[in-house]
């Protein structure tokens, strides 16, 4: 045992803490700390290199096999983002991938950064996959943690030792407007919760695919709940409309389902397409319209590019993955304007 390795005591008594503390900032358990005090802790083990020594003791080898994956426990989830039908087909096809490649997944949500940073170095992971922050938050754990980590979704991310994989969002929302149009739909929404990075860019492209003069856009509250009170308030906007396009599986079988208890029938009344293809698609009724995106592709293209940023590869800072439209049930019948 090297008599120099910094213990937790050392850690605990030059911050003026307990070894408690220290220890429940070491296993992520952040909840019972405060921010500040979790940034000091952070920041002291960085600087006295004790972390990469655990890591080694624990797990009596330079290479741990395990590979990360974070989501970002937002509130749009109501505490329930790995049962999203889009982060669990992607958590399902990273899996699949880790295992081809004799690797360990290890998944976490989290919404506090410094969360993440020290799960990361706890576990000596070999990179990390990050899915639903925003580009600030990746700007910050790029400047705190020093393994790779790939991106979902990464709209203006260009750190050294990172790699953004994103779908192209504006042809997703092109190919649903161009669809719209030519299916003889003249008064065509966009529903999103937000106006930035990759639900801006399907709105745009759907614009451009139907016609900026035919095609409105709904910002619609994150909340179950707040979204139905939403919509039974704006239902007579709603019914100006024949083809509704949502930047998301889930908004799309949310508004199907409020459309149904109102009596509206889809497809007769009102077209509905969604966003990602995820099985959601075929769990509703009628069978959805969806933008596809591979996640199998997507996932095979993040384990290789966190091997390839470990070996200190050159490898490209920004990966887009094309996609399809699978039109199904939802959009079959039409009414013409």
């Amino acid at each position: 045992m090297n008599e120099n390795r910094i213990r937790i005591s050392d850690i605990a008594e030059e911050l003026g803490l307990s070894t408690a503390t220290v220890s429940y900032v070491l296993h992520g358990k952040t909840d019972k700390v405060s921010d500040r005090t979790v940034r000091r802790v952070l920041a002291l083990l960085e600087e006295r290199k004790y972390l990469p020594g655990v890591a080694d003791l624990l797990l009596g080898q330079n290479s741990s096999k395990i590979v990360g994956v974070v989501v970002n426990d937002h509130e749009k989830y109501e505490d329930h983002p790995l049962e999203d039908a889009f982060i669990a087909s992607a958590l399902n096809a990273l899996s699949v991938e880790t295992v081809k490649n004799d690797l360990q997944l290890m998944v976490r949500k989290i919404s506090n950064l410094e969360e993440i940073i020290s799960f990361s170095t706890m576990w000596n992971l070999e990179g990390l996959v990050l899915i639903g922050f925003c580009a600030q938050d990746y700007g910050h754990l790029r400047e705190h943690m020093r393994i790779p980590f790939v991106v979902y979704d990464g709209c203006g991310v260009t750190a050294e030792r990172t790699c953004c994989i994103n779908i192209d969002d504006y042809q997703g929302g092109f190919l649903v407007g161009e669809y719209f149009r030519e299916s003889g739909h003249r008064h065509a929404l966009c529903i999103s919760d937000n106006d930035i990075d990759m639900d801006r860019e399907r709105w745009k492209g759907f614009c451009d695919g139907f016609g900026l003069k035919g095609a409105g856009l709904m910002l619609v509250p994150l909340q179950k709940s707040a979204r139905k009170s939403f919509y039974m308030d704006n239902l007579n906007k709603i019914r100006e409309y024949t083809a509704i396009f949502a930047v998301s599986d889930y908004y799309a079988a949310d508004l199907m389902h409020f459309l149904s208890e109102q009596g509206i029938s889809v497809p007769d009344e009102i077209s509905v397409a969604g966003f990602d293809d995820t099985p959601l698609c075929h769990m509703v009724y009628p069978s959805l319209t969806s933008v596809r995106q591979d996640t199998a592709l997507r996932a095979e293209i993040a384990i290789e590019k966190l091997r390839q940023l470990k070996l200190g590869k050159h490898t490209e800072l920004s990966v887009t993955i094309p996609v399809t439209l699978i039109e199904r049930n939802s959009t079959r019948s039409f009414i013409k304007n």
